[in-house]
């Protein structure tokens, strides 16, 4: 279960103490009381104001409401410390623009303080984002329901997993796989995870971080493919639901253009996209996958393996043609 105060569970993780009741005046110029009271750490976040101001910037009756909202909302953001509450937020805000908020907050300090904060609260934020995945991508019902708030929750994990994976969190992938086989909604939120890591490893790394980082990633994302090749497998082999057979489908994409060419060539993987192809429900993702494979500049040793390819392609789309 995700607790609120994860975050800062135990008196040195996040700020030390270092955060005094007075800290909130010096970060907020005209002392707003507003600003004031929700930057006060020697008492609880009051999350149903932070819910007021929120929800009064994004539905405001006035341009004078949505001015005041802003300021507090700039206050927030630039408060050094205030991060720190972000797992209270999410654990009790009842709005959904407020937990937008929070992670917004909380993914800005991932990106640009994260080797500055010590161990303990890198641990309490990866460990509560982690579980808080987990629990709402679980249950099938939540999962549907809060669709773009576990998929926001996703791109901070993987933020989290750019700055610490695998040097500090050798078990990533592993615990993805190993949860992936919970249940089938918790499956195909893995799946959408593992595509995020694969797009940002390989077409969105560029200008975001060191070549010799991105190399590493590549190179340790290639050695434990093979974990997510056997789970895309089973899945595609086993699978009666049609949202986790798709979404299995658009993870491979990710991952065609540069796995290694026996993941390809030497398994059942291409027949396998091959059979799903004449199915209405995958066969947009499934024709996606085909055309990767095409795309593939091979030597002639694979162009047996092409034009197999291409004739069973040709025989399921002479069946599907009027």
């Amino acid at each position: 279960a995700v607790a609120s105060g994860a975050l800062t569970s135990g008196s040195a993780s996040f700020g030390s103490g270092a955060v005094a009741s007075g800290a909130a005046s010096s970060s907020c110029g005209d002392n707003d009381p507003t600003s004031l009271a929700l930057l006060d750490f020697s008492a609880p976040l009051n999350v149903a104001l932070l819910d007021d101001v929120i929800n009064a910037f994004y539905g405001a009756a006035s341009m004078e409401q949505r001015v005041a909202a802003e300021k507090v909302m700039n206050a927030l953001q630039a408060h050094q410390d205030f991060w720190q509450r972000a797992d209270a937020i999410l654990s009790q805000s009842k709005s959904a623009s407020t937990k937008f908020f929070a992670l917004q907050v909380l993914e800005s300090v991932i990106r640009y303080r994260w080797n500055t904060l010590p161990d303990v609260q890198r641990e309490g934020i990866k460990t509560f984002i982690s579980n808080l995945v987990i629990s709402l991508s679980a249950d099938e019902e939540t999962f549907r329901k809060e669709r773009s708030y576990v998929g926001k929750l996703n791109v901070v994990l993987v933020q989290l997993a750019k700055q610490d994976w695998p040097h500090r969190w050798a078990s990533f992938i592993p615990d993805l796989v190993g949860a992936a086989k919970s249940s089938e909604g918790l499956c195909e939120n893995v799946m959408v995870i593992l595509k995020l890591v694969s797009e940002e490893v390989f077409d969105f790394s560029e200008g975001e971080m060191l070549s010799g980082k991105v190399k590493n990633l590549k190179a340790q994302l290639n050695s434990e493919f093979q974990s997510v090749y056997q789970l895309c497998e089973y899945v595609l082999h086993n699978s009666r639901k049609p949202e986790l057979v798709s979404a299995t489908l658009e993870t491979l994409h990710a991952y065609l253009s540069w796995v290694p060419m026996g993941y390809i060539f030497e398994t059942n993987i291409v027949e396998t996209i091959l059979a799903l192809f004449p199915h209405p429900p995958f066969r947009s993702h499934a024709l996606r996958c085909i055309t990767e494979v095409a795309n593939l500049q091979v030597g002639p040793a694979f162009d047996q393996h092409f034009v197999h390819v291409y004739r069973v392609f040709m025989g399921h789309l002479a069946t599907l043609l009027p």
